[in-house]
């Protein structure tokens, strides 16, 4: 409701807010890195309801007739972690973490140790600056071999792929990053000095000419139908898919549209995420604490059976 009030009335969005609040701060270890363009969040969707209301406000702003079809752009959304990297004049210069949206962390030595971000884009018409924004994450397989190496060193192993990719790219020595099989998909460019195509799907297309990983399930579909279409299909295979994935991001493919229908304060309005539901998982209850707070009143604790759910 909040948010929704904050869109109707951007006068009355202050950086104050709670719905600002939400993302990482840029920590003094690594220098900062601020975003000419925010890296922004994007609005979730659990229901068909409420991928037909994203469409509907779509159709809305751009006073299009009931009856046209809106070209999406169908990604899975990568359990991994959101970076920018900036070329210049194809060479890449700076890879920094989203942090807050507004400000990153600067994490070039640790993403120069991933194999599959090229230091050297390849092709024609290269723009001069080109920032690819995407996901760094560990393939399924490659997060088993890491956990299988630190239980044969004695160390202790990670929980998830997600927090490894995380922890691997908040390592001071890039050393250590570069044991880490990370790899990387761009999603979406930033700032960009030059031509690029008119469309989303055209130019992830351009990227990966360049040389840059795109992802091999990106798939460009008519209407919200074909949407949810696409979802019930990639939710299918999510078990068999060699990296985690925790929905499915649609995006509006053409740039033009983009920009009429813009952004609110914190995510694109034409793009969202449709999440995958809830994973849920049964334990037993040990036992109820009642803790007496300072003022007398009384909270009672629950005592639980640890489960593994959801990757934690």
């Amino acid at each position: 409701e909040l948010q929704t009030i904050e869109q109707d009335y951007p006068q009355l969005l202050t950086a104050d807010s709670p719905s600002q609040r939400v993302g990482g701060v840029a920590l003094d270890s690594f220098s900062q890195v601020v975003h000419e363009v925010p890296m922004l969040s994007l609005d979730n969707a659990f229901s068909n309801e409420e991928m037909n209301d994203f469409e509907r406000r779509i159709r809305d702003r751009l006073n299009l007739p009931d009856n046209s079809e809106i070209d999406y752009v169908c990604e899975p959304k990568l359990d991994g972690v959101a970076v920018s990297l900036l070329y210049r004049n194809g060479l890449l210069e700076r890879g920094a973490t989203r942090g807050d949206g507004r400000v990153g962390e600067d994490i070039t030595a640790n993403v120069r140790t991933i194999n599959s971000i090229p230091l050297k884009l390849q092709g024609d018409n290269i723009p001069e600056l080109l920032e690819v924004r995407g996901e760094i994450y560990l393939p399924r397989k490659g997060f088993e071999q890491l956990n299988s190496k630190a239980l044969e060193a004695g160390e202790k192993t990670f929980v998830n792929p997600r927090n490894a990719a995380a922890g691997s790219l908040r390592q001071l020595d890039s050393r250590i990053t570069a044991r880490r099989p990370l790899t990387f998909t761009a999603y979406s460019v930033g700032v960009v000095e030059g031509e690029l195509p008119d469309s989303q799907a055209a130019i992830l297309q351009r990227l990966s000419d360049w040389g840059i990983p795109i992802s091999p399930y990106m798939a460009t579909v008519l209407g919200v139908q074909a949407c949810e279409s696409y979802y019930e299909q990639l939710a299918s295979q999510r078990a068999a898919l060699p990296f985690d994935i925790d929905g499915i991001v649609f995006k509006v493919n053409t740039i033009a549209q983009q920009r009429l229908l813009g952004f609110v304060s914190r995510a694109p309005r034409w793009a969202i995420a449709r999440k995958f539901p809830a994973e849920e998982v049964s334990t037993r209850l040990l036992g109820v604490d009642f803790q007496v707070g300072r003022t007398g009143a009384i909270t009672p604790v629950a005592r639980l059976e640890p489960v593994f759910v959801a990757g934690v």
